[in-house]
């Protein structure tokens, strides 16, 4: 990844009567900061106590991964989806409930939004970091039930296992969703259901526009990277629940 240094040229005029200093013109050129770059001795000594704190809170082993966990793997759902999703209902549920006296019922995530795998083996804080390297927050949406009817068509027209939990549907012949459950129970179309997503995808990221159509926002303060770390951080190994939330009609 490369990175740029702005280096600014302020042109500046001067009143005489009370100097006072005006900017008239900014010049600027971009420097790449790659490898080829030249470190320098004192800023390496410096920083280098920091880098090995940090290395070693990041390197620290936290759980143990059953299994890889690849989004390339499935059509409608895959195992890091649906852990994800599980997870981040799992943690942001309890605090939704001591807030607001209400519970999550669905978390949907972007498959886009996952960077890397989880590697099957020892899992630290440095695989959250490299899983979802973004400063994305948990925010919850209340939706009423046609907006969720949406997502479930939404997921349908795009094609891609988007992370998904709390709710399941099958796909018709004529690639429409029907059945649509939530939390085991058929979809209510005026019902407000409590959706657990990231700050980007609530203000209709990835074209999810049905989250502006939300009737009530939550934003708990809670970033989706500390939701697996705090995961981790909890369970000797990692819980993969395989369970089918999308199907397809025969």
């Amino acid at each position: 990844m490369k990175h740029f240094v702005l280096l600014l040229t302020f042109i500046s005029l001067i009143s005489c009567s009370n100097q006072k200093y005006y900017v008239s013109k900014i010049e600027g050129k971009k420097i790449g900061i790659t490898e080829k770059q030249s470190s320098v001795a004192e800023i390496e000594n410096y920083i280098k106590p920091y880098r090995e704190h940090i290395d070693k809170d990041l390197g620290e082993v936290l759980a143990y991964c059953p299994e890889t966990l690849d989004k390339s793997k499935g059509e409608w759902q895959t195992n890091i989806g649906c852990f994800l999703a599980d997870i981040t209902i799992e943690k942001a549920n309890p605090i939704f409930i001591k807030r607001q006296q209400k519970s999550i019922d669905i978390c949907l995530l972007n498959h886009g939004g996952i960077r890397t795998i989880v590697p099957k083996g020892n899992v630290t804080a440095r695989n959250a970091y490299e899983v979802m390297p973004f400063e994305n927050s948990a925010i919850i949406i209340g939706l009423k039930g046609v907006q969720i009817a949406e997502i479930a068509n939404y997921i349908i027209s795009e094609k891609k296992p988007h992370p998904l939990a709390g709710m399941t549907f099958t796909i018709s012949k004529d690639n429409v969703a029907k059945n649509i459950q939530v939390q085991g129970k058929p979809l209510e179309n005026d019902k407000i259901y409590y959706v657990v997503t990231s700050d980007y995808l609530s203000n209709g990221g990835d074209n999810m526009v049905f989250f502006k159509k939300g009737v009530e926002r939550y934003d708990i303060d809670y970033k989706l990277r500390n939701i697996m770390i705090d995961y981790f951080k909890d369970v000797d190994t990692l819980n993969v629940n395989s369970d089918i939330r999308i199907s397809k009609e025969n």
